[in-house]
């Protein structure tokens, strides 16, 4: 080991954090922290004793950190143009499988802008630690002049370095996390540790090699020059050097090619089960992006009033989407703090979509996509108009004089207000929907209740006992789903319908189960079933499923990412009950992936509100509807043979009390997935 005659491989290592803003932590707590952190880092490159400082990909942690030492801007700004301190191109580190791509725009869209403010011009797309890569990401990046990444998880024997569809990219072959100068160990282990890891990131390099120091919100040690030194005398085949990524990127070539996403878990954890742990924080997240879209898209048609609200509402966003908190996988206050922020978004996004609606004449519609296609739309009126049918009423003050700043309601102004049905490109015609007791269809689609089963015609074809509603146990944690070797799933039994809506517009069909109501809507002409649960959840450490039995076995599945699809493939005879690790640092394989807002297989698609999670089995096709667990992470988890973080006891993560499920299902050609996801998701605005 000592033996320093032969020439050694050059090692690059950049000084960093990965910063969390929340996790096993609340917010507020880690920005303390973050003061303590990042006030010794300015320090370090104030006295010269770092060359540079990598801060993690996002500017979200420097603005926290700002927001309360903002006497340090003017010294942050000159290490920046420098080129000691480097920042962005993301706002955040959001998940890019529960983000769509216009959030992920944005994400970058208010990441540049802030970092260029500063004076930063070099840009990696830093995704080390989230939960498996989307391979719609390089296209994105193109767009914003982004051509460098680096990531980890999910990257299965791919080289340190790659060209990922377009993009050159480094695979952190060991991950981010390297927090071995800051053990207590000594040098001589520390050089050992250092060379069993330098050893497995050169079977995958060249005579170059990156190795991160640092790790989840970890200060730098401040004799780091002085341990690189002593270690640096002790390793035979490397030798450390401080730089950045940059030179890394500089160093090395780029060749092989790999043009899909990256979600091998053969290496490295991928946390599968983030997709459907807390759901409601994903339900909360579709609503969300969706309202502040439309929002957007209405400011942009009438006026640009709204510009910096819109702004302010994606960060609120965006701090949502960051991969720990709309992955579920933190502390219960984190989740509420979410939640209230879901809330805040919400009311930004309404306010501004009925300001602007109260702006323009009545009777007036805009819409952003397929202008001539049938819509059935919903709308709040003072009063029903011909040819509406009420679904609700309450009572309330409108919403002009709710808009009204010169005026403030009174008592007297309290009156009806109804939720109707409205068409759109209607033409008057007659109404094709049947209703009974156990029965509801229109001229494209039927569902029946028949003999304890549940049956849905598409056309002439009939699907028996297409729709089950299943669950089995869950040992798992927030990260990853833990099925019991000998488990076996409950399957819901039919005991009742009976019909609870009957109008031209829509029809609504209460099936009761031994598990939950389900309420079965179908308008006027749609091609959709939809389907709403609401349930009061008194069960812990379940897993809660609607499954779709189709006629032959599931091997491709299409779903939307990023607002595109993405296929993948699957064996439908895999079972991950006969495939739980035995020995450590492994991750089981699932036939679980995630989805935003869609999936299809075999000529039939599923549209969810939230639903963010399928699996795949034989001939069926399973969505999540809850995943209730009561740890982060589960030492003794069955399907993952190594923690992957803190054994917290998280309570909230059981999702007890009431929990809602919407999606809606229909027969159609791929080619018009659009078409059907924009009328879960309208982008019409009747004003």
């Amino acid at each position: 080991m000592f033996n320093n005659k032969k020439k050694k491989k050059e090692v690059i290592a950049y000084l960093h954090t990965h910063w969390d803003r929340e996790w096993y932590r609340e917010f507020e707590v880690f920005r303390l922290r973050l003061l303590r952190v990042f006030d010794h880092v300015l320090e370090l490159l104030e006295n010269d004793s770092i060359p540079s400082f990598y801060f993690d990909g996002q500017i979200s942690a420097m603005l926290d950190y700002l927001e309360i030492r903002p006497e340090k801007e003017e010294q942050i700004r000159k290490f920046i143009k420098d080129k000691r301190l480097f920042i962005g191109p993301f706002y955040c580190l959001v998940d890019e499988f529960l983000t769509d791509g216009i959030c992920f725009r944005k994400n970058i869209e208010i990441g540049l802008k802030v970092a260029k403010n500063f004076g930063c011009e070099d840009f990696i797309a830093y995704l080390a630690d989230t939960f498996g890569h989307s391979k719609n990401v390089p296209e994105i990046l193109k767009e914003y002049g982004i051509d460098k990444a680096i990531v980890w998880r999910g990257c299965g024997n791919i080289p340190a370095e790659f060209i990922w569809n377009g993009v050159n990219t480094v695979n952190l072959i060991r991950g981010y996390f390297m927090d071995i100068f800051s053990s207590d160990k000594s040098i001589e282990e520390k050089a050992e540790f250092l060379k069993s890891n330098l050893d497995k990131i050169a079977q995958y390099s060249g005579n170059t090699l990156l190795l991160p120091i640092g790790a989840d919100h970890l200060d730098i040690p401040d004799d780091i020059n002085e341990q690189i030194d002593k270690v640096n005398e002790l390793l035979e085949d490397y030798t450390i050097r401080l730089g950045s990524p940059f030179e890394y990127f500089d160093a090395v070539k780029f060749k092989e090619k790999h043009n899909d996403e990256l979600r091998d878990n053969s290496k490295t954890f991928i946390l599968p089960g983030t997709h459907s742990s807390r759901l409601k924080l994903k339900q909360l997240n579709a609503e969300c992006s969706y309202k502040l879209d439309i929002a957007n898209k209405l400011q942009f048609n009438f006026g640009s009033k709204y510009d910096k609200v819109i702004d302010y509402a994606y960060e609120l966003l965006l701090q949502n989407q960051a991969h720990d908190s709309i992955c579920g996988c933190s502390t219960d206050m984190v989740h509420e703090e979410n939640i209230i922020r879901y809330k805040k978004i919400l009311q930004i996004a309404n306010t501004i979509i009925e300001e602007i609606r109260l702006e323009q004449p009545e009777n007036l519609s805009i819409t952003f996509k397929y202008l001539d296609k049938y819509k059935i739309l919903e709308v709040e009126r003072e009063a029903v108009g011909k040819n509406e049918q009420v679904i609700s009423h309450r009572k309330g003050f409108p919403s002009k004089l709710l808009h009204d700043t010169n005026k403030i309601p009174v008592t007297e102004d309290f009156t009806a207000l109804y939720t109707v049905l409205k068409e759109f490109n209607g033409n008057e015609s007659p109404s094709d929907l049947v209703i009974d007791q156990t029965t509801i269809f229109n001229s494209n689609i039927r569902l029946e209740v028949a003999d304890g089963k549940l049956n849905v015609y598409d056309k002439a074809k009939c699907y028996k006992n297409f729709i089950e509603f299943v669950r089995c146990k869950d040992k798992g944690d927030s990260y990853n789903f833990g099925p019991v070797a000998d488990d076996k799933y409950e399957v819901a039994e039919i005991k009742s319908a009976r019909v609870i809506a009957n109008g031209p517009l829509r029809a609504t069909l209460r099936i009761v189960t031994s598990f939950f109501s389900v309420d079965v809507s179908l308008d006027k002409k749609s091609k959709l079933l939809n389907f709403k649960v609401k349930w009061l959840n008194l069960l812990t450490n379940k897993l809660w499923q609607v499954r779709f039995n189709l006629d032959k076995p599931v091997k491709e599945v299409q779903s939307e990412d990023m607002n595109l699809l993405i296929t993948r493939k699957f064996d439908p005879e895999y079972d991950i009950r006969q495939n739980l690790p035995t020995s450590k640092g492994i991750e089981a394989k699932t036939n679980t992936a995630p989805m935003q807002r869609f999936a299809w297989t075999n000529k039939f698609g599923v549209i969810t509100k939230g639903l963010t999670e399928y699996e795949v089995y034989k001939n069926s096709l399973s969505v999540t509807l809850l995943r209730s667990t009561g740890m982060i992470s589960n030492p003794k988890n069955s399907s993952r043979s190594t923690p992957a973080g803190p054994p917290l006891d998280v309570p909230g993560l059981q999702q007890l009390g009431e929990n809602t499920a919407e999606f809606s299902i229909g027969f159609f050609d791929i080619k018009d997935w659009a078409t059907y996801v924009e009328e879960v998701y309208p982008q019409t605005i009747i004003f």
